[in-house]
């Protein structure tokens, strides 16, 4: 390691020591720094914790309730395409989002469909019966290493309790759709930031499902922090750049369904920051939708400060997944640290070889 980094990595550590803190944001944040600080926005999980069953359901529920005759503007950006959703073709064609938004694993999408189908019709029985279909909007990430995908253990039930549990109050982590998740050789999960822009007065949220990376490239605040992990954890089970992630941003301004892909494409950068270069096998997709059905449009160079809060956000989200979850062990005992563990153990090997120093 050359010294730049190695000043980098000791500054971290002692700013983790005082404060817990490891980012600095760029911009200000919402009251919570979190997806529901834009207004309405709920989120809801249904978490499986049974052995090597680590999986689970989250739910992003945006205000309004009917949104199968008024859907929001919605747009989207596939930064890297290996992925199973399902819906997103007809919101990127119509930039309408028509339904709460479900995560969970890669083999769980089909469930979650038929669930949100099922409940769909169940509230609106017009639904194919002389009216259109609906367009439920299903992503997914692969958890195959903590989970027993095969074991298809998600069921509609299972959707039904993220659903009914949606709150502004959400936990992060190793929770819901992010139970089985990995990111950058450690523990991801469902993570969340907000950004502010108080000229005005617009709030963009983000929320992720974390689930990719390699150690090696980890870089936290702008400093490669991860081979200095690999150093001290070397029986670490790699993880290549795939796996995937999902963001989801919500904005409380009116913007149509171009200005919302551009402000989630803008994910990417947020991610570059990180280390990532979005491997291949990786599913990459960011989805953002307005809470506001009409309005006036700002102007396309007035967007600027959206586009860099998003990228600012997502970083930031990432983060806060993977220092809120906890160690996970699950599949063929597999397991992943939470970060927060391993920054501890960082910083007192830090503070072990001050002291030597101070001493000779």
């Amino acid at each position: 390691m050359n010294n730049f980094t190695t000043q980098g990595v000791r500054a971290l550590m002692q700013r983790w020591q005082e404060r817990r803190e490891i980012f600095t944001p760029r911009f200000a944040t919402g009251a919570t720094n979190s997806l529901s600080d834009v207004a309405g926005v709920t989120v809801g999980h249904s978490t499986l914790n049974e052995g090597e069953i680590q999986t689970g359901v989250t739910a992003i529920v945006p205000p309004g309730g009917n949104l199968y005759t008024h859907p929001l503007p919605c747009g989207a950006a596939i930064l890297n395409g290996f992925a199973k959703p399902i819906g997103l073709v007809q919101v990127m064609e119509l930039g309408e989002l028509q339904t709460p938004i479900l995560l969970s694993n890669t083999f769980a999408v089909g469930t979650l469909f038929n669930a949100m189908v099922r409940q769909s019709c169940a509230d609106f029985p017009q639904i194919g019966r002389g009216s259109a279909t609906v367009n439920p909007l299903v992503m997914e990430c692969n958890d195959a290493f903590l989970n027993d995908i095969q074991a298809m253990a998600i069921t509609e039930q299972h959707v039904r309790e993220a659903l009914d549990s949606t709150a502004e109050n959400f936990s992060r982590g190793s929770v819901g759709a992010g139970r089985g998740m990995s990111c950058f050789g450690l523990k991801g999960g469902i993570g969340t930031a907000s950004r502010r822009d108080e000229k005005r007065d617009i709030t963009l949220g983000v929320l992720v499902l974390a689930n990719f990376g390699v150690l090696a490239e980890l870089t936290l605040d702008g400093v490669r922090i991860g081979n200095e992990i690999e150093n001290l954890l070397p029986e670490l089970a790699p993880q290549v750049d795939a796996g995937s992630i999902i963001i989801i941003m919500a904005c409380d301004r009116y913007l149509d369904s171009r200005q919302l892909t551009r402000i989630a494409r803008r994910a990417g950068a947020g991610l570059g920051r990180l280390g990532s270069y979005w491997g291949h096998g990786s599913g990459d997709i960011a989805v953002a939708f307005s809470t506001q059905r009409e309005g006036q449009l700002l102007p396309d160079d007035e967007l600027e400060s959206l586009l860099a809060m998003a990228a600012d956000a997502t970083e930031h989200a990432v983060l806060d997944a993977m220092l809120a979850a906890e160690t996970v062990a699950g599949f063929q005992q597999h397991h992943r640290l939470g970060l927060s563990g391993v920054l501890d153990a960082l910083a007192a090997r830090h503070h072990s070889a001050h002291s030597l120093r101070d001493s000779l």
